[in-house]
């Protein structure tokens, strides 16, 4: 049986990401996805390309700065698919956080950008603050514009995952990995495909599952302990609204959590909420709860759109992703978002992936294929992905 480099478990970002970066350093790759490629977490994220300017408050000083880092990197390698678009920070007299607050959020946000043209930010004028649509004026304080950048993040995946298969990979859709045996020289990774049950042999297996992390870590011989971690639920509706000019950041009335409108296909999306999960079975479906949520915020900042039952009834669709995040205590908007890369002195050819941002996949696709040179040796590189597109 032939022994190639590396199978990825996962056809989402991650998955792609690393499949990319891994056959562009010289690896033989074999990545399998259960379902299409993209199709799950990855086809329903926020469709943001973004620094985190939230994730100040919580101290990621290190991730925003990677994640504007990464924001550069994308526009200039993916133009077609990841697009700038301004943001809007509207201040009530009864917001949480006042306009000095915001200001000096913004001034380090582009301070971490790096001085990047989209780092400016400005305070708008209030005779500027009617051409927001619909936007809430009694009470209003200022609003603050910047920039970020929006993306659509299945046609993102695809592409990527298009690239790593022009660089050599294979990609197998609708794979689904059965068994994992770790052995000291090699893993044996059993697959079903096609109504078959196939065995690959690699030196290394990367486990890039999203939700279902948890669930490849379950398949390993011989057993490893599993990561505690919540799955949380992020749910978006899209409301047959005219599409508004740019991207309001808004503070949620009922708690201490933002909340994202924004244009999407000629329409308003809304999103995201923070349900944690007591497991996944199938295709996750917005609760009753977040759908209130989400539209109860929106007709607080605009209530000339009508009741919560006449929005509701304006919905076209909704969509939810699935965050893994590490357990915590207390809510889950406040736990870090920096990605875990786990490894075990017990199975040492294996590297396990909870969490992870869209923004910053080709860091952590740098960070394991280092990890992998430095179990496999370097190879003869075939490609930059730092100066290859993204079609």
């Amino acid at each position: 049986m032939d022994t190639i480099d590396v199978v990825i478990i996962g056809g989402g970002i991650n998955g792609a990401g690393i499949a990319q970066c891994a056959s562009a350093a010289g690896y033989s790759v074999l990545l399998l996805e259960k379902g299409a490629i993209g199709g799950q977490t990855s086809a329903n994220s926020s469709k943001l390309i973004h620094g985190g300017l939230r994730y100040l408050e919580t101290g990621q000083i290190s991730l925003v700065r990677n994640s504007l880092s990464e924001r550069r990197a994308l526009l200039r390698l993916a133009p077609h698919l990841v697009k700038a678009v301004p943001f809007y920070i509207p201040v009530y007299d009864t917001s949480q956080r006042n306009q000095w607050a915001i200001r000096a959020g913004l001034t380090a946000y582009s301070v971490l950008s790096e001085f990047d043209p989209l780092g400016r930010f400005t305070s708008l004028p209030a005779v500027e603050w009617s051409k927001i649509t619909g936007l809430k004026l009694q009470g209003l304080k200022a609003v603050f514009r910047y920039w970020d950048a929006q993306t659509d993040d299945k046609a993102l995946t695809q592409a990527v995952m298009r690239s790593a298969q022009d660089l050599g990979a294979q990609v197998l859709s609708h794979a689904e990995c059965d068994a994992i045996v770790h052995t000291p020289d090699y893993c044996e990774v059993s697959y079903l495909y096609q109504d078959d049950l196939v065995v690959q042999r690699a030196s290394c297996v990367i486990n890039a599952a999203g939700p279902w992390v948890n669930d490849v870590i379950e398949s390993l011989v011989p057993p490893m302990a599993k990561e505690h971690v919540d799955l949380v639920q992020g749910s978006h509706l899209l409301l047959d609204i005219p599409a508004p000019s740019g991207i309001l950041y808004l503070e949620s009335c009922f708690d201490n959590r933002v909340v994202f409108v924004m244009p999407w296909k000629g329409k308003t999306l809304l999103g995201t909420t923070e349900t944690i999960l007591d497991k996944l079975d199938g295709k996750p479906e917005s609760t009753r709860e977040e759908i209130s949520y989400l539209l109860g915020i929106y007709k607080h900042y605009f209530p000339a759109q009508g009741s919560v039952e006449q929005l509701e009834a304006l919905i076209i669709d909704t969509f939810c992703g699935v965050r893994v995040l590490p357990k915590l205590n207390g809510s889950s908007f406040d736990r870090p978002r920096e990605i875990l890369l786990k490894t075990s002195i017990t199975h040492p050819r294996l590297m396990t992936l909870y969490g992870g941002k869209l923004t910053t996949f080709r860091t952590t696709s740098k960070e394991v294929v280092r990890w992998m040179a430095s179990k496999l040796g370097k190879r003869i590189s075939i490609a930059d992905v730092d100066i290859t597109p993204i079609l």
